[in-house]
C-alpha cells in the first residue's frame, strides 16, 4: 500500500479493473489546504459513494481489483494531465483552496508524492494483470453550487473518449435498470478522461467510464444497490469484449 493508493481484491489477468481518482478526502497532515475541513465532506474533495460501491463490487466479485486514490481530488487531482492548471486546484465550485499556490518546487513535491506514485502503480498493474476491461467510477453533484439553477437529472452518466467499444452496452444496461443515464453528461469523457486516456485507451484496454449521482449513493442502502446494478452492466458488457 501507498499514501497515494488503496487496493482492493486482486487484480487478474484476463479480468475487470476497477479505478476510482477520487474515491478519498484524506488529507495528510502535513498539507495545508487553507480550506475549511467541512468541505472535505462536500463534491469538491471527495466523489461520494465511490469507495463504498467499489468495495461492494469487490466483494461481490464482479471486478477482481480495484484502485483508488489515497488522497483528496483537492490535494492532487488524478484525473488531470500531470501538467494541467487544475491537477492542483486552486479553487473548486466557488471554493478557494490557498494552500495549492504552491511554487515549482512545492508542486514538483506533490506531484512526486501522490501524483506519480498512483498512475505508476495502475500501470504496473496493467502490465502484470492486463485486464480484459476497466470501469472508471465516479460520482457527481445533482447540482453545482456555482450553478444551482442547472440541475443535473441524471441518474448516471456514461463516459468514454475514442474508445467507445462498451459504451452503448452500458448506456443500454443502465437503461434496463430504469435509470436516467446521461450519455456523455453530466460532462463528456471527450474533455475530461485523463487517466482512462492514460492507461485504457493507450493500452488499448476496452473501458467505461461511470459517474454516479451523489444523492443516490450517499447511505449504505443507495451503495448496495448501485453496486448491484454496475455488477449487471459489467456482466452484459463484458459480453461486447471480442464480440
Amino acid at each position: 500500500m501507498s499514501e497515494a493508493w488503496r487496493q482492493l481484491g486482486t487484480p487478474r489477468a484476463g479480468g475487470t479493473l476497477l479505478i476510482a481518482d477520487h474515491a478519498s478526502n484524506h488529507v495528510p497532515g502535513d498539507i495545508d489546504l487553507g480550506i475549511d475541513r467541512a468541505l472535505l465532506t462536500n463534491h469538491i474533495a471527495i466523489d461520494i459513494g465511490v469507495a463504498e460501491v467499489a468495495a461492494r463490487l469487490v466483494e461481490g466479485g464482479a471486478v477482481d481489483g480495484a484502485i483508488l486514490g489515497g488522497v483528496s481530488r483537492l490535494v492532487v487531482d488524478c484525473n488531470r494531465d500531470e501538467d494541467a492548471p487544475g491537477v492542483l486546484p486552486i479553487a473548486s465550485d466557488g471554493h478557494a483552496v490557498p494552500g495549492n499556490a504552491l511554487d515549482d518546487s512545492a508542486r514538483e513535491a506533490r506531484l512526486a508524492r501522490f501524483f506519480r506514485p498512483y498512475h505508476d502503480h495502475i500501470a504496473a498493474t496493467i502490465a502484470a494483470h492486463r485486464p480484459a476491461m476497466i470501469l472508471s467510477l465516479h460520482s457527481f453533484t445533482p447540482a453545482l453550487a456555482a450553478h444551482p439553477d442547472r440541475a443535473r437529472p441524471w441518474h448516471v452518466g456514461v463516459l468514454y473518449n475514442e474508445d467507445d467499444r462498451l459504451a452503448s452496452g452500458a448506456i443500454a444496461a443502465l437503461a434496463a435498470e430504469g435509470l436516467n443515464v446521461g450519455d456523455q453528461l453530466p460532462y463528456s469523457g471527450k474533455l475530461l478522461n485523463a487517466t482512462m486516456n492514460r492507461h485504457a485507451e493507450a493500452n488499448d484496454i476496452p473501458y467505461v467510464g461511470i459517474e454516479m449521482r451523489q444523492d443516490l449513493v450517499g447511505d449504505a442502502v443507495g451503495q448496495a444497490l448501485f453496486a448491484e446494478r454496475l455488477a449487471r452492466m459489467c456482466r452484459k458488457v463484458a459480453l461486447n469484449i471480442g464480440a
